[in-house]
């Protein structure tokens, strides 16, 4: 069970049994995962190029004031990864974040594949490295369950409850409603918990948690995986009702120009209520069960 590479057997059943709504710590064991991602780790995958420039983020909010994430152009060199200019980047105090690490580690892409196969829930990895006194992201929400599982070094996690309850896929997604006096607020009152990982914890972090994770307290360079977990939902059991109806030909007719800009729009609407109420009355749920099933193991969703 890859999930034990994370967890102890504890949090696994933790997460499997309950999926926790609200932050939990686990100390864990090392394990084969320990052997594979290691202080090494990103002279082997980072500094040496070998992960793509669209996977790998340069950022610096430790600085005062902070300072923008690095443009890919800046660390590229003749279109690809220059793992010489990402080194220059972390000793000038910023964060390397490889992205999709199970895209290109065929170890990490065993683990997330096992994990889809445990949960139902497709997952990607990201790994930070930040120097000491760094911090790549700031204050921000995630749209998924979050296994962070410290390597090396230590990293300090100021959480707050969610401001929105069950933030998913683009709905409710930090960037698009941020307002910055949220910041200001969440500083002033203080964190509700802060978790100060090292080696060999994790930390669940379920969605919508308002995190600020930084090493401005760290002796020395911090590493950590991130997997997202991205739960299934009722909404996505309705894409997957919904999206058979493309079979039946009265849901690919035409609805011409006039109708969409004149009033006959909301008849056209309300036919096609009609007819999707229809389909959906005349599925199967024990026959349908197999194929679903089959998507959740399967289908690859490692966009955020």
């Amino acid at each position: 069970m890859s999930l034990r590479y994370l967890l102890p057997a504890h949090g696994v059943t933790d997460l499997l049994g309950l999926w926790p709504d609200e932050p939990r710590l686990y100390q864990r064991e090392a394990t084969e995962l320990d052997q594979h991602v290691d202080e090494g780790f990103f002279e082997t995958w980072a500094f040496s190029g070998c992960v793509p420039a669209a996977e790998v983020a340069v950022m610096n909010h430790g600085a005062n004031p902070p300072r923008p994430s690095i443009n890919p152009a800046g660390f590229m060199s003749n279109g690809r990864t220059d793992g010489d200019k990402l080194r220059r980047y972390f000793e000038q105090g910023y964060t390397i974040r490889l992205g999709n690490l199970q895209r290109v580690v065929p170890f990490l892409n065993g683990v997330s594949r096992r994990i889809q196969r445990e949960t139902g829930y497709s997952n990607y990895l990201h790994a930070f490295l930040t120097p000491p006194g760094g911090q790549g992201l700031r204050h921000h929400w995630d749209q998924q369950m979050a296994v962070i599982v410290q390597i090396s070094g230590t990293k300090t996690w100021e959480l707050w409850e969610p401001k929105f309850k069950d933030p998913m896929r683009l709905h409710l997604e930090s960037p698009r409603v941020w307002q910055e006096h949220w910041r200001e607020e969440w500083e002033a009152k203080g964190p509700d918990q802060t978790h100060e990982l090292r080696p060999g914890q994790a930390l669940l972090l379920p969605r919508g948690w308002i995190h600020n994770p930084h090493a401005r307290g760290a002796a020395g360079d911090s590493i950590h995986l991130t997997f997202a977990i991205r739960e299934r939902t009722p909404f996505w059991l309705a894409e997957k009702l919904a999206a058979g109806a493309i079979e039946g030909e009265v849901f690919r007719r035409i609805i011409r120009p006039g109708q969409i800009h004149g009033a006959e729009l909301a008849g056209e609407i309300n036919a096609a209520r009609r007819e999707l109420i229809r389909y959906l009355e005349g599925l199967d749920p024990a026959e349908l069960s197999s194929v679903l099933r089959d998507a959740a193991l399967t289908e690859l969703e490692y966009t955020t």
